[in-house]
């Protein structure tokens, strides 16, 4: 493993995928079980997506964490989409988390309820009262942080909301495509509900787990150029709690 700082941000780059998973879930356990060793649970967030497949399949077989526990979230969904919809994130959450892995409780976002904006309140309520002990998420091929893509879309770094509403750009779109979930773009919901910037980087250790060449471009970019909403996932410059984890194919731009 080869490890450096850029800013505030720690970043480890690992050989391979492999190698990478086992890092971050040794992360992620260390940071859950001394949530629960302090408070009797703990609270995490989980992002959805083909880079987080190898992490997940690692972490919900650790015997140390107490499931039981730990109450989840996640961090984004797509207007109008409910959990029978195979694109889904509360279904991946179902599939790859909650149905391997005893979770206290998992409070999904309801992608089809039928009030979107009072959907975002209740799920800010729930986060108001969950502070978040640990975030593990990823970066979008566009440098997005959830769903909180590049202006004129819903990037803010002093977003005074925890959740909102915001459209999809065209890139993130096509990511969704690229990764299987829809077949075209114009299948794609226009909007969805996110988690703001300022929300995930509250919690009180944040591990962004960026695999696959596809993402080299973005991780750049975050790591090389300014710390500004036009890449999104440069905001994790500015928190030391937070750590970048990499594999040889997501790090190959990097100087």
């Amino acid at each position: 493993m080869r490890s450096f700082t850029v800013d505030a941000l720690s970043v480890r780059v690992h050989d391979d995928l492999a190698a990478m998973a086992a890092d971050a879930a040794d992360l992620a356990e260390t940071a859950i079980v001394a949530a629960i060793g302090v408070r009797g649970d703990a609270n995490v967030m989980f992002a959805s997506g083909n880079s987080q497949l190898a992490f997940l399949e690692v972490l919900v077989q650790r015997p140390a964490i107490d499931w039981p526990r730990v109450t989840a979230f996640h961090m984004d969904e797509y207007v109008g989409v409910g959990v029978e919809h195979p694109a889904s994130f509360a279904r991946y959450m179902q599939e790859r988390i909650a149905s391997l892995a005893p979770v206290g409780a998992f409070h999904y976002l309801h992608g089809d309820a039928p009030a979107p904006a009072a959907e975002v309140q209740r799920y800010a309520a729930l986060l108001a009262t969950h502070p978040l002990d640990l975030c593990c998420l990823g970066i979008g091929e566009n440098g997005h942080l959830a769903f909180n893509d590049p202006p004129p879309g819903g990037a803010d770094f002093d977003d005074p909301a925890t959740v909102k509403i915001v459209a999809l750009d065209d890139a993130c779109k096509a990511q969704q495509v690229g990764e299987g979930h829809f077949a075209t773009t114009a299948d794609v919901p226009p909007t969805a509900i996110t988690v703001t910037i300022p929300g995930l980087l509250r919690a009180g250790r944040v591990l962004a787990i960026v695999p696959e060449a596809r993402k080299a471009d973005a991780v750049r970019r975050a790591l090389t150029g300014s710390i500004a909403p036009s890449c999104p996932a440069s905001a994790l410059r500015r928190a030391t709690h937070a750590t970048l984890l990499l594999d040889r194919d997501s790090a190959q731009q990097l100087p």
